[in-house]
C-alpha cells in the first residue's frame, strides 16, 4: 500500500491537513514495526478499504479529496455495517502515531513534552544480554519471567542459598529510557506486539502486556489493592487453595505492601482528574478514597503505562529484582523460552535459542498468556483446562466535559477509586494517561474528532473494571474472548454510575464511549445511552488476564495444584497470574506476588 493511502486515511480519521498527515503516516509505519503481522496487515487493509470507498463515493482516493469530501467519507463509512470498527481501529493507531505531533494536545510546562527532572538512579541488577550467555549452563532454579510473579520466586530462592537464573524475553530498561523518549516510542517498545496484542471476539478486546525486566510492572498503574476477602475465601473454599485462608494471606500482603512501600496516594499531585472524581462521588454519597499506590516519590507525570520518568514507581525492577540479584540471581534478557525440558518425568532446566540452562527446578511466570502456550511446546500442555478459563477484567472508559480545564493528564495517572459498587463487580477508578494514550476513545472521526482533541483539556475520564466470568481462551497463535451478557450488562451499569459521578461533579456533558450515543447531558440521557448499547457498540479494554493455569484441588479443574506445581510432571512450579483460580476483582499485583511467596516458600 502506497504512503499516499495511508496518509490521506489519517487526513480523514484525524480531520488534519496534508502535511500533518504524512508526517503522522510515517510515524505509524514506524510504530507499527513493532506489532505483530496480522495487526500490520489488518491496519492496511482497513486503511485500504477507507481509500476504496472513497473512490467509490467520490471518484477519487482520500489524498486528492478536499477536507469536507473526505468528511463526507467517514460518514458514509461509519454509516454501514461494521463501519465504525474499522474506523475505531485507525483512529487509536493514528492517535498513537500524533500523540507526539505538534497538533496533539499540548502538556501542561513540565508535562511529557518535555525532558522531566532527573529520577532516583536504578539499583544495580545483574543482567547479562542472551547473546552473551554460554551455550550451556546450570542453575538451582530457573525461573521463567521476571515479572511480579517470577522476581518474587527469584527473591525468595536466592536468598535462600539457591544459584538462581532469571531468563526474560524482553530488555532492561533504566529511567534514562523513560527519560530520554517519547511516550510512544517508550509504548510499542514496552509493550508485547507494542501494544497490539488482541483478544479476539465479538467484540474484540485490546490485551496490552508488559514485556522487559519487571514485566507488566514497568507499565501498570502502580494501584495496590489488597485481594478482598471474599475472593480469598472462594478461592479457598470453592478452589481448595489452602495458602488463600485470608488469616494467612493477609500476613503475605503485608510483607508486599512493605517490600513496595505501599500507602495511599498523597493528594497535593492528585491533578484535577482524582479531585472531579472524589468530587463526584461525594456529592452522590458513594465510598471514594485516593488509591493505595507503590509510588511513593509520585510527582503526578501521569506516565505510569510506559514507564516512569523519575523511577517513583516501585515496580519489581526497583525492589524485588534487586534484591534477588544481592543475594547471587542472575538476569538474562533478550532470551524467549521455547521450551522446558523435561526427563524421566521431571524437568531438568530450559532452552532459549540455541542456549541450554539445567536445573531440577523451573518456575513458570510468563504471564496468563504466555505460560501455557511454553507449556504446550514444551510437551506439558495435556490438561484439557490449560490456556482456558481467561479471565481479563474488560474495562470501558467515560468523560466529562468541564467548563473549566480539567488537563487529566497532569497528575496521578490512575488517583482515585470509587467502591460503591465494587460489591457487584464493578470497580471504578479516576484513570486519564498522556494524549494519544489512553483508554478513553474520543468520539467522532474527521473534523468532529479534531474538535474533540482540541479541547481535551477540558475532559475528566473514569474508568471501570467488570469482575468477568472466565469466557477466554489461549491458543497457539490467537486470544479468543467471549464477554458473557451478564458482563455486558455490568459494563453499561458502570457506564451510567461513571456519568452520574462526573455530572455530579459538573460536568456539562458525558462522552460515553458508545459511537450509537457518544453525548448526554442528564443522568437519564446516560442511562438510555447505555441501555441501548449492544455489546459491540461498547469500546472495551482489558489490562489484568488471569486463570489459563488456575490452581485447585480438583484435578480435573485445576492444571495446578494448590501448592503451585504443575500436574503431570515434577520440578514444575508456576507462580504468576495463570495461576489465580478466578478474576481477583481488583488490580492485581499484590495478588500475584502474595501467591508467588506461598508458592515458592514450601519449595525452598
Amino acid at each position: 500500500m502506497s504512503d499516499g493511502v495511508l496518509s490521506g486515511a489519517a487526513a480523514a480519521v484525524l480531520g488534519i491537513d496534508d502535511i500533518r498527515a504524512r508526517a503522522v503516516a510515517a510515524r505509524a509505519t514506524r510504530l507499527a514495526a513493532a506489532f505483530p503481522g496480522t495487526a500490520v496487515v489488518g491496519l492496511r487493509a482497513a486503511a485500504a478499504m477507507l481509500n476504496a470507498a472513497a473512490y467509490a463515493t467520490a471518484g477519487a482516493g482520500l489524498a486528492a479529496l478536499p477536507p469536507d469530501r473526505r468528511q463526507a467519507v467517514c460518514d458514509a463509512v461509519a454509516a454501514r455495517p461494521g463501519g465504525t470498527q474499522l474506523l475505531d481501529a485507525l483512529k487509536v493507531f493514528f492517535l498513537l502515531a500524533a500523540a507526539e505531533s505538534r497538533h496533539a494536545t499540548p502538556p501542561p510546562a513540565g508535562g511529557h513534552g518535555t525532558r522531566p527532572p532527573a529520577g532516583r538512579p536504578d539499583p544495580p541488577l545483574t543482567c547479562v544480554v542472551a547473546d552473551d550467555w554460554p551455550a550451556r549452563a546450570t542453575a538451582d532454579v530457573v525461573v521463567v519471567g521476571s515479572g511480579a510473579g517470577g522476581a518474587v520466586a527469584a527473591r525468595e530462592f536466592a536468598r535462600a542459598g539457591a544459584r538462581v537464573v532469571v531468563v526474560e524475553e524482553g530488555r532492561r530498561f533504566t529511567v534514562e529510557h523513560f527519560r530520554a523518549l517519547s511516550p510512544a516510542d517508550r509504548f510499542v517498545a514496552l509493550y508485547r506486539d507494542g501494544g497490539a496484542t488482541l483478544a479476539l471476539g465479538s467484540p474484540p478486546v485490546l490485551l496490552p502486556q508488559g514485556r522487559g525486566v519487571g514485566g507488566t510492572t514497568l507499565v501498570n498503574s502502580g494501584t495496590c489493592y489488597r485481594t478482598p476477602v471474599r475472593v480469598l475465601r472462594r478461592w479457598r473454599d470453592a478452589y481448595g487453595v489452602a495458602a488463600a485462608d485470608p488469616e494467612h494471606f493477609d500476613g503475605l500482603l503485608d510483607e508486599v505492601e512493605a517490600m513496595l512501600a505501599v500507602a495511599p496516594q498523597p493528594t497535593d499531585v492528585l491533578g484535577r482528574n482524582g479531585e472531579l472524581a472524589l468530587a463526584g462521588a461525594r456529592a452522590l454519597g458513594w465510598r471514594a478514597t485516593p488509591l493505595r499506590r507503590n509510588a511513593p516519590g509520585c510527582a503526578g507525570s501521569c506516565q505510569c503505562a510506559v514507564g516512569c520518568p523519575r523511577n517513583a514507581k516501585n515496580g519489581v525492577h526497583l525492589t524485588a529484582l534487586p534484591e534477588a540479584c544481592a543475594a547471587g540471581a542472575v538476569i538474562v534478557t533478550g532470551a524467549r523460552v521455547h521450551r522446558v525440558f523435561v526427563a524421566r518425568g521431571r524437568a531438568v532446566g530450559v532452552r532459549f535459542g540455541d542456549r541450554e540452562i539445567l536445573a531440577p527446578l523451573v518456575v513458570v511466570a510468563a504471564g496468563a498468556v504466555e505460560t501455557p502456550r511454553l507449556l504446550r511446546r514444551s510437551g506439558l500442555g495435556g490438561h484439557p483446562q490449560l490456556g482456558r478459563n481467561l479471565a481479563v477484567h474488560p474495562a470501558v472508559s467515560v468523560a466529562g466535559r468541564f467548563a473549566e480545564p480539567v488537563v487529566s493528564w497532569s497528575g496521578v495517572l490512575q488517583s482515585v477509586g470509587v467502591e460503591e459498587l465494587h460489591d457487584d463487580g464493578v470497580l471504578i477508578e479516576a484513570t486519564a494517561g498522556p494524549p494519544g494514550l489512553v483508554s478513553f476513545l474520543p468520539p467522532g472521526y474527521g473534523r468532529p474528532l479534531r474538535a474533540e482533541l482540541d479541547r481535551a483539556d477540558r475532559l475528566a475520564t473514569l474508568g471501570a473494571l467488570v469482575a468477568d466470568v472466565p469466557g477466554g481462551r489461549v491458543g497457539a497463535r490467537t486470544v479468543r474472548y467471549r464477554l458473557a451478557p451478564t458482563d455486558a450488562d455490568r459494563l453499561r451499569e458502570a457506564i451510567v454510575a461513571m456519568g452520574r459521578i462526573l455530572l455530579a461533579a459538573g460536568a456539562q456533558e458525558v462522552l460515553t464511549g458508545i459511537n450509537t450515543h457518544p453525548y448526554a447531558r442528564t443522568p437519564d440521557e446516560v442511562v438510555a445511552a447505555a441501555s441501548a448499547a449492544a455489546a459491540t457498540d461498547l469500546h472495551l479494554a482489558a489490562f489484568h488476564p488471569t486463570g489459563t493455569a488456575r490452581m485447585g484441588a480438583d484435578p480435573a479443574r485445576a492444571p495446578v495444584d494448590p501448592a503451585g506445581r504443575l500436574r503431570g510432571v515434577a520440578g514444575v512450579l508456576v507462580a504468576d497470574a495463570s495461576v489465580l483460580p478466578t478474576c481477583p476483582e481488583v488490580n492485581p499485583q499484590l495478588s500475584i506476588m502474595a501467591l508467588a511467596l506461598a508458592v515458592c516458600r514450601p519449595a525452598i
